[in-house]
């Protein structure tokens, strides 16, 4: 396993209850006890933790996972929602919104190889990506930088997508419930997602199934700004009918 994943999967688990101990990692992460202790001194170099004697607790409260960390958390299943969202695009669509995000992030990478596409994004991983691919059309809006999401946020990118019309846009959300609709941790970025996903025409949100019932600090919408959800077949069957008697049309994918 890869030391980034190790470091997500640790980061996440400190998320979820508060602390960790270094055996049981080492027994979860399948690696051995003296790795599980480098990894927890190299998070605690980067602020992330706090170690004790045995283990680690967090540093605070751990709301956002350093967007550097998340991209081994969920991949398959991401993976094959970015293939159903990619599917979607036509070719009578011709310009295409995405925001920041490892599940956008690989709905980028999945329509790469379209011709004559044009892009909007606000994510400058996206954007890299993107930028070298010579049958893309690629619009980058300004505005401050986002270290946690890569996303660029703020005045300057909602002026920039004040003026656009696109026909669909990916949204990538931290969060998805029938009573807190769309929602992600940072207030500023939910503003901006929010302008993001008013100039497309259709706004598909994709997420894994460990967004659905959560609830981020900052609402981008309810759930009527949102056409349909991807998600894949981990959901909670619950849920899935909770957002389906709200009004939202739910696809599942199987995760290969």
């Amino acid at each position: 396993m890869r030391q980034d994943v190790r470091f997500g999967q640790i980061l996440q688990r400190l998320n979820e209850s508060g602390s960790v101990g270094v055996t049981e990692l080492a027994a979860e992460l399948g690696v051995s006890e003296a790795s599980v202790r480098r990894d927890l001194r190299r998070l605690e170099e980067q602020n992330l933790l706090t170690r004790t004697h045995g283990g680690a607790v967090a540093s605070g409260v751990l709301y956002e996972l350093p967007m550097r960390y998340r991209g081994g958390q969920h991949h398959e299943a991401k993976r094959a929602i970015a293939a159903a969202a990619a599917a979607l695009v036509t070719p009578e669509t011709s310009s295409v919104g995405l925001n920041g995000g490892t599940t956008t992030t690989e709905v980028a990478r999945a329509l790469s190889g379209r011709p004559g596409l044009r892009v909007v994004t606000n994510a400058l991983n996206i954007a890299s990506e993107l930028a070298v691919r010579s049958t893309i059309e690629l619009v980058v809006c300004g505005g401050s930088a986002r270290p946690e999401s890569y996303e660029l946020v703020g005045p300057l990118a909602e002026q920039t997508l004040a003026h656009l019309n696109l026909d669909i846009a990916f949204i990538g959300v931290d969060g998805i419930s029938p009573t807190a609709g769309l929602t992600t941790h940072h207030e500023v970025e939910a503003q901006t997602n929010r302008a993001l996903a008013r100039t497309a025409d259709r706004v598909v949100v994709v997420a894994d199934s460990s967004k659905l019932g959560k609830r981020g600090f900052a609402r981008i919408s309810d759930l009527s700004l949102a056409s349909e959800l991807i998600t894949d077949t981990g959901a909670d069957p619950d849920i899935v009918d909770a957002l389906h008697n709200a009004g939202l049309p739910v696809l599942l994918v199987e995760p290969a």
